[in-house]
């Protein structure tokens, strides 16, 4: 049985820690910062851990990484 493909969209987005998680950058930093806070802007920087209901699909796209 041939070996399962790491899917390369998801693994330039994502970062796999030591304990299984996943990491992030966050959502909705693109554009149309004039209608967020300072203080918005200022926590959406870096990277997040993804929430544990998507886990399991991401192990899925990312087996080897």
């Amino acid at each position: 049985m041939p070996k399962q493909k790491t899917n390369r969209a998801a693994a330039k987005r994502f970062k796999k820690t030591a304990n299984g998680g996943f990491k992030s950058g966050a959502a909705y930093t693109s554009h149309r910062f004039h209608g967020k806070t300072k203080k918005q802007r200022r926590q959406l920087r870096g990277t997040h851990m993804m929430d544990a209901t998507n886990v399991k699909n991401y192990k899925k796209l990312l087996p080897y990484i």
